[in-house]
């Protein structure tokens, strides 16, 4: 059909007011199809009414014409009425056309690139992939075998003494796998693969996906459109929850680009625990890399933090493990008790700098490490003092009385000594704990909210690896486990990128589950892993003593349709892709709605197909593919077309537990 028609449909969709989006002058696509798919009434009426649209996408059977719903959709998607290729409508917050997003039933299956824009092969950090991506949706009534288990190919295990076979599989006493396992694959389809060994066996889910900013791989299409994106996170999100543990804690990574939508996406799937109380725990602020300042152009401020959403599986149940960090020194803690054994009222109260100042001299005094060890020294000797918040009626008492008095005292009800000094309460600074933390014993407070004590510096090479964007700090994932597992609970992360989040549990003796996509060559997980087993030093290491050891397992999603998609992503012209399409038909699933003959012509004579970019010929191609068949489904393994060995088959029938 020529543009001509094109426009004239154009006119005739604007004429439905609850298409045309008169400040964004822009029809919603996304509302058409979701019109079409109910089939409605006032927008069949008025395609009918246009000679050429009723030929187009109607046909008569006897008497009654019929919509060919199919037909207009795939005509919809190939030409984009509005003539713009990326046109989104941009939609903010959780609502898209007339649905809340959370009543949308579309998986996003497709998810671009990770954490970096520095691939293998690639030599300056600002290089830009020249890869093809895009987002893939399918519709509820699309999905037939998607989310079915997948036949697990490609097995390896990894040891200190080098790759060997992976011969079984250690389980404990309930059967479930005692493994390491970074698997490679569509994160969906491999949590749903996960699904029947790992449901509610996870102790903490870490993620660190895309923040969706339009320089992470998204910006293939400008950028994904909110609801795109966090339809995307929707569906993985509430399959990690199922996996979660009762006690069990997700955590997400994002900075202020999407954080809003996410935590209200969030909530939905979290709900609430059975007492009521939200499972949202918290918001952590961390201070990221000063340098990101640079990288994220910003019109009013510089972006240097980042933020993790808290969420439990049921907060009645998740355990609060607090973390404990050095402490500055308090110049609010001013008086020194020479003679603390003594009753109050006979103590000898002198400042602290003088007291410094008896044993050092005044140029020492701007020493911070003499000072903080002089303070260490006598942290039982140093008090402030504080304005108390309680309206209880001894503490009150005793306030009074040491206005008049100077000091006053009295013992709680757990026993613990209270003690007023003229009118306000007294505070030692021994109330800051003495901790041993990574072998320094250190003056430490409970760490809050707010986390601006790791350094993002110098960790590019962390791990032998080097991924120089968007890699997290090897301690700030310590953290986190720290904080929420114990040793040889599991831990997962299914946007794992250079590996960050397997690299810390190994060394912090975790059962961990990783799953990633994409290759990053030198730079992939898998490198940094056999790393860590032969002994890696960097980042964490010689703060948990670790030493080296251990193993994991390798394996992969057996590819069926995402193998057709690489081979097309590979074409290097027009030529190369009609070439293709013979394979593709012959070989591969296509879409149930593909008409081949059709589509043959109009790749050989349609000359507005030839006028496309590769890219936007090869993003048709793809379209083209069923999604449902990206990769093998085990129920499937059996079946010669896909020619998996015999051994494959045995790990995935153990790895399930099916036993013949």
């Amino acid at each position: 059909m020529d543009a001509k028609f094109k426009n004239s449909l154009y006119k005739l969709l604007k004429k439905d007011s609850r298409l045309w989006d008169e400040e964004k002058k822009e029809l919603n696509e996304i509302l058409l199809k979701d019109l079409i798919d109910k089939l409605d009434e006032k927008l069949i009426e008025l395609l009918f009414s246009n000679k050429e649209a009723k030929g187009k996408f109607f046909i008569k059977i006897k008497d009654v014409f019929f919509l060919k719903v199919n037909d207009f959709k795939f005509f919809i998607d190939e030409n984009k009425v509005d003539n713009s290729y990326t046109q989104y409508q941009n939609q903010i917050g959780l609502r898209v056309g007339n649905k809340f997003l959370s009543e949308r039933d579309e998986v996003v299956l497709d998810w671009p690139f990770k954490d970096c824009v520095l691939e293998g092969g690639m030599t300056k950090e600002d290089q830009v992939r020249n890869e093809i991506f895009y987002n893939e949706i399918l519709a509820k009534d699309e999905i037939d075998r998607l989310e079915d288990p997948k036949a697990l190919v490609s097995w390896k295990r990894y040891t200190k003494k080098g790759e060997v076979k992976v011969g079984g599989f250690k389980r404990d006493i309930d059967g479930v796998i005692r493994e390491n396992i970074i698997i490679k694959g569509n994160n969906l389809l491999a949590l749903h693969s996960l699904k029947k060994q790992f449901i509610g066996r996870i102790k903490l889910i870490y993620i660190d996906p895309p923040y969706n900013i339009g320089n992470d791989g998204f910006n293939y299409n400008d950028s994904f459109n909110h609801s795109t994106w966090l339809t995307f996170m929707k569906n993985r999100l509430e399959i990690a929850r199922e996996l979660l543990r009762e006690d069990g804690v997700m955590i997400i990574q994002i900075d202020d680009n999407e954080l809003a939508p996410l935590k209200l996406l969030a909530d939905d799937v979290f709900k609430s625990a059975p007492s009521g109380k939200d499972n949202f725990v918290q918001y952590v602020e961390i201070k990221a890399n000063v340098g990101a300042a640079n990288e994220y152009q910003n019109p009013f401020m510089p972006k240097n933090c980042e933020y993790l959403l808290v969420f439990a599986k049921n907060y009645d149940k998740r355990i609060y493990k607090p973390e404990w960090i050095k402490s500055d020194i308090d110049t609010n803690y001013k008086y020194f008790v020479e003679n603390p054994n003594n009753q109050p009222a006979k103590w000898k109260i002198v400042n602290v700098k003088e007291k410094f100042l008896e044993v050092n001299s005044e140029d020492e005094l701007k020493d911070s490490d003499k000072m903080y060890n002089f303070i260490f020294n006598n942290i039982h000797n140093i008090f402030r003092t504080i304005s108390p918040k309680g309206p209880g009626s001894k503490l009150q008492e005793a306030l009074k009385k040491s206005e008049v008095n100077t000091w006053a005292e009295y013992a709680r009800e757990d026993g613990e000594r209270v003690i007023c000094y003229k009118g306000e309460l007294v505070r030692f600074y021994s109330k800051n704990l003495k901790k041993n933390i990574d072998g320094e014993l250190i003056i430490s407070r409970e760490l809050g909210s707010l986390w601006v004590d790791i350094s993002w510096t110098g960790i590019a090479n962390e791990g032998g690896v080097k991924l120089k964007k968007g890699k997290k700090p090897e301690k700030l994932l310590r953290r986190i486990i720290e904080m929420n597992t114990e040793p040889r609970d599991i831990i997962m992360d299914y946007h794992l990128g250079s590996g960050t989040t397997c690299a810390v549990a190994h060394k912090m003796g975790r059962q961990y589950i990783g799953v990633e996509q994409l290759d990053y060559n030198e730079n992939d997980s898998v490198v940094r892993l056999k790393n860590v087993i032969q002994g890696d030093q960097t980042g964490v290491s010689k703060a948990v003593g670790w030493k080296g050891g251990e193993d994991f397992v390798y394996v992969e999603l057996s590819k069926w349709n995402e193998e057709a998609k690489e081979k097309i992503m590979k074409s290097r012209n027009l030529e190369d892709l009609v070439k293709l399409f013979g394979e593709l038909y012959e070989k591969y699933f296509l879409n149930y709605n593909v008409d081949i003959k059709e589509f043959k012509e109009k790749i050989i004579k349609g000359d507005e197909f030839k006028k496309l970019s590769l890219d936007k010929q090869k993003v048709l191609f793809c379209q083209t593919l069923d999604l449902n068949q990206l990769y093998v489904n085990f129920s499937e393994r059996d079946d010669k077309k896909y020619n998996l060995s015999k051994e494959d088959i045995t790990l995935s029938e153990e790895f399930y537990n099916i036993k013949k």
